[in-house]
Protein backbone atom coordinates (compact mmCIF):
# COMPACT_ATOMS: atom_id res chain seq x y z
CA UNK A 1 0.00 0.00 0.00
CA UNK A 2 1.48 3.61 -0.99
CA UNK A 3 1.66 5.87 1.66
CA UNK A 4 0.60 9.54 1.58
CA UNK A 5 3.45 12.14 2.29
CA UNK A 6 3.06 13.51 6.00
CA UNK A 7 1.83 16.80 4.56
CA UNK A 8 -0.85 15.49 2.49
CA UNK A 9 -2.24 14.32 5.30
CA UNK A 10 -1.83 17.34 8.05
CA UNK A 11 -3.88 19.41 5.35
CA UNK A 12 -6.49 17.24 4.98
CA UNK A 13 -6.68 16.48 8.74
CA UNK A 14 -6.56 20.49 9.43
CA UNK A 15 -9.33 21.23 6.48
CA UNK A 16 -11.54 18.52 8.05
CA UNK A 17 -11.04 19.75 11.48
CA UNK A 18 -11.76 23.39 10.18
CA UNK A 19 -14.92 22.34 8.80
CA UNK A 20 -16.47 20.37 11.57
CA UNK A 21 -15.75 23.43 13.79
CA UNK A 22 -18.06 25.64 11.91
CA UNK A 23 -20.94 23.97 12.27
CA UNK A 24 -24.69 23.80 10.87
CA UNK A 25 -24.42 27.35 10.36
CA UNK A 26 -27.07 29.77 11.29
CA UNK A 27 -30.30 28.88 10.40
CA UNK A 28 -32.36 30.95 12.88
CA UNK A 29 -32.85 34.13 14.78
CA UNK A 30 -33.43 37.70 14.00
CA UNK A 31 -30.47 39.24 11.81
CA UNK A 32 -30.72 42.42 13.92
CA UNK A 33 -31.05 42.02 17.58
CA UNK A 34 -33.76 43.94 19.17
CA UNK A 35 -35.87 44.61 16.21
CA UNK A 36 -39.03 42.77 15.92
CA UNK A 37 -39.43 40.81 12.57
CA UNK A 38 -41.58 42.34 9.83
CA UNK A 39 -44.99 39.95 9.26
CA UNK A 40 -44.41 38.89 5.37
CA UNK A 41 -45.60 40.75 2.97
CA UNK A 42 -49.58 41.15 1.46
CA UNK A 43 -48.94 40.21 -2.23
CA UNK A 44 -53.14 41.51 -2.05
CA UNK A 45 -51.79 45.24 -0.62
CA UNK A 46 -49.25 45.36 -2.62
CA UNK A 47 -49.17 47.79 -5.65
CA UNK A 48 -46.51 50.10 -8.13
CA UNK A 49 -46.43 53.89 -8.26
CA UNK A 50 -44.28 56.27 -9.59
CA UNK A 51 -43.70 60.12 -8.59
CA UNK A 52 -41.13 62.47 -6.93
CA UNK A 53 -40.02 61.41 -3.39
CA UNK A 54 -40.66 64.68 -1.20
CA UNK A 55 -39.87 65.69 2.58
CA UNK A 56 -43.05 65.51 4.13
CA UNK A 57 -42.76 69.21 5.84
CA UNK A 58 -44.91 72.40 4.93
CA UNK A 59 -41.70 74.04 2.98
CA UNK A 60 -40.75 70.97 1.29
CA UNK A 61 -37.10 70.46 3.20
CA UNK A 62 -35.88 68.45 5.53
CA UNK A 63 -33.12 66.16 6.73
CA UNK A 64 -32.41 63.19 8.72
CA UNK A 65 -29.47 63.12 11.04
CA UNK A 66 -26.96 60.30 11.16
CA UNK A 67 -28.10 58.00 14.49
CA UNK A 68 -31.51 58.22 12.90
CA UNK A 69 -30.73 57.02 9.67
CA UNK A 70 -31.22 52.84 10.46
CA UNK A 71 -34.64 53.87 12.06
CA UNK A 72 -38.03 53.40 10.70
CA UNK A 73 -40.42 56.43 10.05
CA UNK A 74 -44.20 57.04 8.30
CA UNK A 75 -43.94 60.55 8.60
CA UNK A 76 -40.83 62.05 6.67
CA UNK A 77 -41.34 61.17 3.11
CA UNK A 78 -44.05 61.49 0.79
CA UNK A 79 -44.61 60.52 -2.63
CA UNK A 80 -46.23 63.28 -4.59
CA UNK A 81 -47.68 63.15 -8.50
CA UNK A 82 -47.73 59.62 -8.01
CA UNK A 83 -49.80 57.31 -10.57
CA UNK A 84 -50.23 53.95 -10.57
CA UNK A 85 -48.46 50.99 -12.86
CA UNK A 86 -50.54 48.16 -13.77
CA UNK A 87 -47.75 46.15 -14.71
CA UNK A 88 -47.39 44.22 -11.68
CA UNK A 89 -47.45 39.99 -11.08
CA UNK A 90 -50.67 37.96 -10.58
CA UNK A 91 -52.73 38.18 -7.42
CA UNK A 92 -51.19 41.16 -6.34
CA UNK A 93 -53.02 44.74 -5.70
CA UNK A 94 -56.57 42.85 -5.25
CA UNK A 95 -57.62 44.13 -1.55
CA UNK A 96 -59.97 46.55 -1.29
CA UNK A 97 -57.71 48.82 0.05
CA UNK A 98 -55.30 48.32 -3.13
CA UNK A 99 -58.33 48.83 -5.27
CA UNK A 100 -59.43 51.82 -3.78
CA UNK A 101 -56.42 53.32 -3.77
CA UNK A 102 -55.77 56.20 -6.89
CA UNK A 103 -54.10 59.06 -4.33
CA UNK A 104 -52.07 61.40 -6.06
CA UNK A 105 -50.07 61.57 -2.60
CA UNK A 106 -48.58 58.82 -0.36
CA UNK A 107 -47.17 58.92 2.52
CA UNK A 108 -44.20 56.55 2.85
CA UNK A 109 -43.20 54.06 5.83
CA UNK A 110 -39.20 52.99 5.39
CA UNK A 111 -35.99 52.97 6.88
CA UNK A 112 -35.19 56.67 6.56
CA UNK A 113 -31.35 55.32 4.99
CA UNK A 114 -34.18 54.04 1.86
CA UNK A 115 -35.51 57.23 1.03
CA UNK A 116 -32.80 59.95 1.95
CA UNK A 117 -31.10 59.38 -1.42
CA UNK A 118 -34.94 59.41 -3.38
CA UNK A 119 -35.41 62.93 -2.08
CA UNK A 120 -35.97 65.09 -4.98
CA UNK A 121 -35.71 62.09 -7.34
CA UNK A 122 -38.86 60.71 -9.70
CA UNK A 123 -38.89 56.95 -8.38
CA UNK A 124 -40.77 53.41 -8.91
CA UNK A 125 -41.80 52.26 -5.34
CA UNK A 126 -43.65 49.22 -4.83
CA UNK A 127 -45.10 48.55 -1.70
CA UNK A 128 -48.16 47.59 0.63
CA UNK A 129 -50.75 50.61 0.73
CA UNK A 130 -52.80 50.96 4.46
CA UNK A 131 -56.00 52.35 4.64
CA UNK A 132 -56.14 55.61 6.28
CA UNK A 133 -56.39 55.90 9.67
CA UNK A 134 -59.56 55.96 11.68
CA UNK A 135 -60.05 59.98 12.66
CA UNK A 136 -57.07 60.91 10.67
CA UNK A 137 -59.16 63.44 8.83
CA UNK A 138 -58.29 62.79 5.37
CA UNK A 139 -54.58 62.57 5.53
CA UNK A 140 -52.63 60.57 2.58
CA UNK A 141 -52.90 56.70 2.50
CA UNK A 142 -49.46 55.25 3.60
CA UNK A 143 -47.91 52.97 1.47
CA UNK A 144 -45.26 50.47 3.51
CA UNK A 145 -42.09 51.08 0.67
CA UNK A 146 -40.63 47.42 -0.12
CA UNK A 147 -38.76 48.19 -3.38
CA UNK A 148 -37.76 51.48 -4.78
CA UNK A 149 -35.42 52.59 -7.74
CA UNK A 150 -35.36 56.01 -9.49
CA UNK A 151 -36.10 56.59 -12.95
CA UNK A 152 -33.96 57.28 -15.36
CA UNK A 153 -34.13 60.91 -17.01
CA UNK A 154 -36.73 61.75 -15.21
CA UNK A 155 -37.07 65.11 -12.93
CA UNK A 156 -39.33 66.25 -10.50
CA UNK A 157 -41.07 69.43 -10.66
Amino acid sequence: MPRLPFHVVTIFSVSIVALAAQGPGRLTGNPTPGTPQPDPPNLADRITVTGCVQWATSNGRGAVLADELSAPSDSKFLLVNAAREERVPPGTGTSDAAKQSTSKTYRLSALNSALVPFVGSRVEISGEVEDRPPGDGGSQPMLKVGFVQRLPKATCP
